[in-house]
């Protein structure tokens, strides 16, 4: 999965990472433009020296029953003029289901976006990490919600429109 985030980003091909997709492009990110080889996250490496991706804070380790953040959420664009505000036709906020333990560290949001990647949508505090876009990418897109889980035949996710109409 890191060799194909890497792919896209480098050969300009579209990306949507879902859930994981998203998880996966940060610790690709991370590995890959700011040179820390060891960048993982500590579902697949619990001593990693540098944890991108995290285990939620609130969340139990040892009852696996009801430690999700599941249910639908509401995320609030950062930017109108980000690709993803523009598929969810220019409005300040969507409201897309969760399912997932594991998020984006927010103690490494700042070097990301130093970086270039940014985060474009956020929960309502401001410390969860839902959507995130490179702005030097035709289509790179990851969020942390499952768009999939409102998807219906013949009216998709706007997501999942997104590589067509993400310039319009």
């Amino acid at each position: 999965m890191i060799l194909a985030a890497k792919y896209a980003r480098e050969n300009k091909v579209p990306y949507l990472g879902i859930c994981l997709g998203m998880q996966i492009s940060v610790i690709e990110f991370a590995r890959s433009v700011l040179d820390l080889e060891r960048a993982n996250s500590t579902e697949f490496d619990a001593e990693t020296p540098d944890p991108f991706v995290i285990f939620m804070p609130e969340g139990s380790k040892t009852h696996m029953g009801s430690t999700m953040r599941l249910g639908c959420r509401r995320t609030l664009f950062q930017t109108p003029d980000c690709i993803t505000a523009k598929l969810y036709h220019n409005s300040e906020y969507v409201d897309e289901r969760h399912r997932h333990r594991y998020e984006v560290n927010p103690e490494v949001v700042g070097i990301l976006e130093e970086a270039g990647l940014k985060f474009v949508g956020k929960d309502e505090t401001g410390k969860r990490m839902e959507i995130l876009e490179l702005p030097s990418h035709p289509f790179y897109v990851g969020a942390q919600f499952h768009p999939e889980f409102k998807s219906r035949p013949g009216r998709p996710s706007a997501l999942f429109l997104g590589t067509d109409r993400s310039r319009d």
